[in-house]
């Protein structure tokens, strides 16, 4: 460790709630600082050493992570108030010497205990617009649709969400009191939409869209590609299938 960083920590501070419906305090813990540390780093050491600033011992808190990478988007929480992955939020970028760090759960979803959070709407929301490829069984269905370079390179611009519920967090349309099913949902929809064999549920999925909840609801204040993590062009896919529906729509007219 660098000479400068001998002694050196960092102040933590985390909003705890024990389970549903339980009251929320605040805890301030104090990590010792190191060269390349991240938040997930300092989550781990503090459950090692569940003790806060001030001596007193406390349980150690909960959060979820799994892949370090940002990848697979368990660790999105609030970090001084801005949705983000906590494993690529790195302390030396955050830290500031008047005041800690804060670490809150994302307050769109109902809070399980501490820092983790319940997505079942977002899950749900995905199974809603029947966001995946359809097959006929599990047998070997042959080789798969030719796909041209060009509209390889397009979807692999959309299909980069890890799911981590950062766009809900940061979009103002979407509450505890409404159906709106977030960028994140409408950016899968479009994204198999576009796909040769899901395309074979686009009908079904803009008709679900063009429902409460749907694609209207959106006021394109453009929160949700401000923090997404993997830079998807989120309000570029929210037009992509409101063009759709609005196609939809007029074919289904002519065609009753």
């Amino acid at each position: 460790m660098p000479p400068s960083t001998v002694g050196k920590t960092v102040a933590i501070r985390i909003r705890r709630q024990d389970a549903p419906g339980k009251p929320r305090r605040w805890e301030t813990f104090s990590v010792p600082h190191r060269a390349n540390l991240n938040l997930v780093a300092c989550l781990q050491w503090i459950a090692a050493n569940p003790a806060q600033s001030d001596g007193k011992s406390t349980t150690p808190p909960a959060w979820e992570a799994e892949c370090m990478e940002e990848v697979c988007g368990g660790c999105a929480m609030l970090v001084n108030g801005r949705a983000r992955q906590a494993c690529s939020a790195m302390v030396d970028s955050l830290a500031d010497s008047d005041s800690p760090i804060t670490l809150e759960p994302l307050s769109k979803f109902p809070v399980v205990r501490d820092l983790v959070v319940d997505r079942q709407r977002f899950f749900d929301d995905l199974r809603r617009v029947k966001a995946w490829v359809p097959i006929d069984g599990s047998y070997d269905l042959g080789a798969g649709p030719m796909v041209s370079a060009g509209a390889a390179q397009k979807r692999q611009a959309i299909s980069g969400c890890i799911g981590c519920g950062c766009c809900l967090e940061a979009c103002p349309q979407y509450t505890a009191g409404n159906k709106f099913v977030g960028a994140a949902v409408i950016n899968q929809a479009r994204l198999f939409n576009e796909h040769p064999v899901g395309a074979e549920l686009k009908g079904q999925r803009l008709q679900t869209l063009m429902e409460e909840g749907g694609v209207q609801d959106c006021a394109k204040s453009g929160n949700c590609t401000e923090v997404c993590p993997k830079q998807i062009p989120l309000l570029e896919s929210i037009a992509a299938v409101q063009r759709q529906a609005t196609v939809h729509l007029v074919r289904k007219f002519f065609s009753a």
